[in-house]
């Protein structure tokens, strides 16, 4: 039995990003009931050789639309990586959704050989085929910036649990 590219891939990064954008609300909610400064929690990390709360977030969402890009053959779109706020994280996290909204199965499905090149032209340069390139590399690599973030609010008080990671299903 093969597995659907696109199943595999479109519907589980919006289930997680539209959990991680009710995370993110919990947490700006958070701050201002607690009288946290926000930006304390954005750039907070678990070690400080980590990237912050902030990045996490980006970095998912980098995740979240160049698999199913590269999957689909389209271009990746560039995003400028300058949020500072909550509300503009959840902006990030709305346009990537709007982008995998765009995204149809016809356009992914198929693509378990297509090779994906990681890094071109460079020393850590490395090609996978499509369906390792998801599997193994593109939904790992997203769900360890979600549960990264998910883990530095709940270390730092936010009320969320596993239902909040999870989101709808």
């Amino acid at each position: 039995m093969s597995i659907s590219m696109y199943t595999a891939s479109v519907p589980v990064f919006k289930q997680l990003l539209t959990a991680l954008a009710d995370v993110l609300a919990k947490a700006e909610a958070h701050a201002q009931a607690h009288k946290i400064d926000p930006a304390v929690l954005l750039q907070t990390r678990l070690y400080p050789d980590m990237f912050p709360l902030v990045r996490q977030v980006q970095i998912a969402c980098d995740f979240a639309k160049s698999v199913p890009a590269r999957l689909a053959g389209v271009e990746v779109p560039a995003y400028e990586d300058n949020e500072q706020s909550f509300a503009e994280l959840q902006a990030r996290i709305a346009k990537t959704l709007v982008l995998l909204d765009g995204l149809s199965a016809a356009q992914i499905d198929g693509s378990e050989a297509l090779e994906i090149v990681l890094r071109p032209g460079t020393p850590k340069e490395k090609k996978l085929d499509g369906q390792t390139y998801l599997l193994s590399y593109g939904l790992p690599q997203f769900f360890f910036h979600v549960t990264t973030t998910y883990a530095l609010l709940r270390h730092n008080g936010v009320e969320i649990g596993k239902r909040d990671f999870m989101g709808a299903y």
